[in-house]
């Protein structure tokens, strides 16, 4: 900051302020920000905070009655007051701020920087591997990834490939990986040639790759390796042919970006549509429920720099429902940042008018169906599934665990099934822990995810769309160990902790998908959860009520663990078992055990 502020009343600090552009911060008695602002005069901007008609406006006094002291920050003109004010909002996330909950990027491919590298879907760059994209709708980059899966057998697993292993995957045995995990199955050289061919795929450049690869292809059949020569011409077909799509689409028009939105303060819903070459390719809903006083043009302010100043892509057209006052310093920004001309406009006629009023229709229906509470259909949960959690395919089955005992005593789970939008209780499956001692979560779960999916494997049964796990970090990365340790990879794998209600993604855990209330896709989720949590604890109590009943039997001198189950399976109950005489409980147990029973409980009565 600048300076401090002397001790005097926030309206004769406001007075003070300097005539030029900057960013000002209002903050509460302890220091706390709530609120980040630009200006291009400082103190003309922030003494219209004190205005009759603006200390009228909810916001506006509320933000008032709560500020102690206000800092700023002085810069050379109002393009740098529009990305210091996005910084700082991303820094601080100010409550009286318009932010974007929803902050997840658009999906991109790493390339990891190893000695054998392999490729991945993420929506988080980070420094040290190299980044692809973005992806337009998302699970083109998942489709991208499977081509060079099936083509280049470059994989995306977990294996830990700084050592040797016995045994390859099943990636490899259906031809999506060269195997370098064990020794033997591919060389060196070979493994880096399939990387730099998915390099070239992936930057963009097919004439190289397709001269390398025809280059090889000939020298093949001279060396009459005929499979191998084949297998290279279909790929140089299919890389010729994907080229030519590109060059299809790239022909029909400028990349374009159009918002709406629909309001109902303080609940809000936008839209946001992605047409590329000039076709809708995907689709971004933004939910906020705290827009008490909606000033449009403020937010889609706002809104337009939390979207696309942080983001490594701008498309060349932004289409927008309302005028802003800061719309062409925002353009001269994200020109900069794309390095060509970037435009926002407000459409009024015509095709572009119509295509806003299409997003706007379904900002409404988003808006409907987060907050009327209508409940999705099994297609929809499973794609918006797919999407929130960033997997492959949309999501068709959930097969849900939850540990459950007493300081380490009659430790049970439990898995519960979610299949095309509702319980399947059918396919419930409870589980007595056997190898595990004392209290140790972990390694209940390693147990039962274990002993579920070998038996699952050796029925040749189909894995769920999504093994969903009770608890946090540690629970999700002991059900990874065993699926691993039994060869099961690039299972789609995820977890909820209970405290936060944070869903942990396997491959992802950095990046933990938090969700607002009102999203379907938590609440499908936690009821998952909720319900394996039940099924547990009441099998745990039913084996602790039995445990009781059968101890009680073994009190009786001479009486063993197999005839006290017997007799509580023949009468039904202890109360029965009591109640009959010893000439039934003879026929049961034997004349020695029906004695002994008769003489311990004799003992009792006397005793009381």
């Amino acid at each position: 900051m600048d300076r401090p502020f002397p001790p005097m009343e926030l309206r004769e600090k406001v007075s003070q302020l300097p005539l030029q552009p900057g960013v000002y911060l209002y903050k509460d008695g302890a220091g706390k920000v709530l609120y980040v602002g630009k200006a291009k005069n400082l103190r003309s901007r922030v003494r219209s905070y004190f205005n009759d008609d603006r200390l009228a406006d909810s916001k506006t006094g509320t933000l008032i009655a709560e500020a102690a002291d206000i800092d700023y920050i002085l810069v050379d003109n109002e393009k740098e007051a529009l990305a210091l004010e996005n910084n700082l909002i991303k820094q601080y996330k100010p409550p009286f701020n318009i932010l974007l909950r929803d902050d997840k990027t658009y999906p991109y491919i790493e390339l990891t920087h190893e000695k054998y590298p392999r490729v991945y879907v993420t929506r988080r760059l980070r420094k040290g591997n190299t980044y692809f994209g973005p992806y337009f709708p998302g699970n083109l980059a998942y489709r991208v990834v499977n081509f060079i899966h099936r083509f280049f057998k470059v994989p995306s697993c977990k294996v830990d490939l700084t050592r040797r292993h016995s045994h390859p995957c099943l990636e490899y045995h259906i031809h999506r990986c060269l195997g370098p995990c064990v020794e033997g199955l591919t060389t060196d050289d070979a493994y880096a040639q399939a990387v730099r061919d998915a390099r070239l795929f992936l930057e963009g450049k097919h004439r190289h790759l397709i001269a390398g690869l025809r280059e090889r292809m000939e020298k093949a059949a001279e060396d009459l390796r005929f499979e191998e020569a084949a297998a290279l011409r279909d790929l140089i077909s299919t890389v010729e042919e994907l080229e030519q799509r590109q060059k299809m689409a790239a022909a029909q028009g400028d990349d374009t970006d159009i918002l709406a939105y629909y309001a109902e303060p303080p609940l809000i819903a936008v839209n946001l549509f992605h047409l590329r070459g000039g076709r809708i390719v995907d689709r971004r809903e933004f939910f906020w429920e705290d827009q008490t006083d909606f000033q449009p043009e403020e937010f889609f302010t706002d809104l337009l720099l939390q979207l696309y100043l942080d983001q490594q892509y701008v498309p060349a057209l932004i289409h927008v429902p309302v005028e802003f006052e800061d719309r062409a310093v925002l353009e001269e920004l994200l020109t900069e940042k794309r390095g060509r001309k970037v435009e926002i406009h407000t459409p009024q006629r015509g095709q572009k008018k119509a295509l806003l009023g299409l997003v706007e229709t379904n900002a409404k229906h988003s808006f409907d169906a987060r907050f009327r509470v209508l409940k999705p259909g099994s297609q929809a949960i499973q794609s918006a599934l797919q999407e929130t959690l960033g997997l492959e395919e949309p999501v068709k089955r959930i097969e849900c665990f939850d540990i459950s005992h007493i300081q380490g005593t009659d430790k049970v789970a439990s898995m519960v099934v979610w299949e095309d939008g509702k319980m399947k209780k059918a396919d419930y499956r409870k589980f007595i822990i056997r190898t595990v001692e004392g209290n140790d979560d972990f390694a209940s779960m390693r147990e039962v995810v274990t002993r579920r999916y070998s038996r699952l494997q050796a029925e040749g049964g189909t894995m769920p769309g999504l093994v969903l796990i009770d608890g946090g970090l540690g629970q999700l990365h002991s059900a990874a160990e065993a699926l691993e340790a039994i060869g099961i990879i690039n299972q789609p794998l995820a977890s909820i902790a209970k405290r936060e209600e944070w869903i942990y993604v396997l491959g992802s855990e950095n990046e933990p998908v938090v969700l607002d209330k009102f999203s379907p896709v938590r609440q499908l989720v936690q009821m998952v959860r909720d319900e394996a949590h039940r099924f547990a604890v009441t099998f745990h109590r039913a084996r602790r009520s039995a445990g009781r009943v059968t101890s009680e039997l073994l009190d009786v001198p001479g009486l063993g663990p197999k005839t006290a189950q017997k007799l509580l399976k023949h009468f039904g109950s202890l109360e029965r078992v009591r109640a009959a005489t010893e000439g039934e409980w003879m026929q049961v147990a034997g004349r020695t055990a029906a004695r002994r029973m008769k003489e311990h409980w004799a003992k009792e009565e006397a005793a009381l």
